[in-house]
């Protein structure tokens, strides 16, 4: 069952994860495969999930019957920080055993589960326990994004050793055009130097590029 649940990571949280979750799971249900995304932990919101509420815009599905029952956004805390803190803020540790069952029914109920993570790879969930440890553990197919802002490479090659080392399946890079740039010289050369870098390291890794839309935090 692994093999049709796929993690979402990025360089840092401001990578557009959620954005280009969005955007990916659109693409795969247009090829006609049923897809749901899950938001695994919900920072800085309370009762629901931002980021599930701009998955469904940008999928153009509105409010699913799972979003309703909790099974996309399972935990969520009320401070915008790292799950470490969040949980410690809200006096209430990570239920990851209720992660695991509503991903599980995601996954009975759909061809594809795509797990979208809280900032990037090395942000802790616990203390002593990493988001990066979660994958691994899983042993879920990672979806890596980045994107061409300045530092982006720097990021992105030492993620990708993390990976490496951890034994983690790179199994898709998206590389993210939004927001808009007005000068691209960075953007494109970021763009083409890690193709190149994956082409090397990953060869079996597909790479995506994700387009710009207008206004994605409007309604589709």
């Amino acid at each position: 069952m692994n093999t049709d649940i796929y993690f979402i990571s990025g360089i840092d949280t401001d990578a557009g994860k959620s954005y280009c979750t969005a955007w990916y799971a659109k693409q795969l249900s247009q090829n006609g495969q049923r897809v749901i995304t899950q938001k695994f932990i919900q920072t800085g919101n309370t009762g629901h999930s931002e980021d599930i509420d701009l998955h469904r815009r940008i999928m153009g599905t509105g409010y699913l019957p799972e979003d309703k029952e909790g099974l996309t956004m399972p935990e969520i805390f009320s401070y915008p920080c790292s799950p470490h803190l969040a949980a410690r803020i809200d006096n209430r540790p990570i239920d990851f055993g209720k992660i695991e069952r509503a991903t599980r029914e995601l996954a009975r109920r759909y061809d594809i589960v795509l797990v979208e993570g809280a900032g990037g790879l090395m942000v802790p969930l616990t203390e002593e326990y990493l988001t990066i440890d979660y994958i691994a553990e899983k042993n879920y197919p990672l979806i890596f994004v980045t994107s061409g802002k300045l530092g982006s490479i720097n990021h992105t090659l030492l993620s990708l050793e993390a990976v490496k080392h951890r034994g983690i399946t790179l199994d898709t890079v998206l590389y993210n055009l939004y927001p808009t740039v007005e000068d691209t010289t960075i953007q494109n050369d970021t763009m083409q130097y890690i193709r190149d870098y994956l082409a090397r390291h990953f060869p079996e890794t597909k790479f995506e590029v994700v387009p710009e839309i207008n206004n994605p935090r409007q309604a589709m």
